[in-house]
C-alpha cells in the first residue's frame, strides 16, 4: 500500500517561511505525479500546486503564486512545497497526493485524480 506522510508543518508568523515534506514509501515517485493540497475551517480542499511525473510541469492556484514553490526529489523518495510570505490565510490542513502517470506529462491538479494520499499536516499562521 502507497504511503505519503507530511511533516513540517506548525505555527509561523504573517511574513514567515515553512517547508513541507511529503515522504512517499512503497512506490518510486520517479513515475509519480504530485499534487498539494489545503483546507482551512469550514471551507472546501483547495488544490495549490502540482508537479508532472517528469518534473517538466508545474502548477500554483493563483492564491499562493510566486510565494510557493514545489518540488519533487526522486532520489529521495519526497516532495516538497517551500512556502514564503505566508499570510494569515494560509492557515490550513495542507495534504499531498500522489498518481501513477510514467507516460504523462501533464500536471494533475484536480483532487480526484489522486487516489492516495497523507494524513495531513497542521499550518497555522498568526502572530
Amino acid at each position: 500500500q502507497v504511503q505519503l506522510v507530511e511533516s513540517g508543518g506548525g505555527l509561523v508568523q504573517p511574513g514567515g517561511s515553512l517547508r513541507l515534506s511529503c515522504a512517499a514509501s512503497r512506490i518510486n515517485l520517479e513515475n509519480y505525479a504530485i499534487g498539494w493540497f489545503r483546507q482551512a475551517p469550514g471551507k472546501e480542499r483547495e488544490g495549490i500546486s502540482c508537479i508532472s511525473t517528469s518534473r517538466s510541469n508545474t502548477y500554483y492556484a493563483d492564491s499562493v503564486k510566486g510565494r510557493f514553490t514545489i518540488s519533487k526529489d526522486n532520489a529521495n523518495n519526497t516532495s516538497y512545497l517551500q512556502m514564503n510570505s505566508l499570510k494569515p490565510e494560509d492557515t490550513a490542513v495542507y495534504y499531498c497526493a500522489t498518481v501513477f502517470r510514467p507516460w504523462d506529462a501533464g500536471c494533475q491538479r484536480l483532487s480526484t485524480s489522486y487516489p492516495y494520499w497523507g494524513q495531513g499536516t497542521q499550518v497555522t499562521v498568526s502572530s
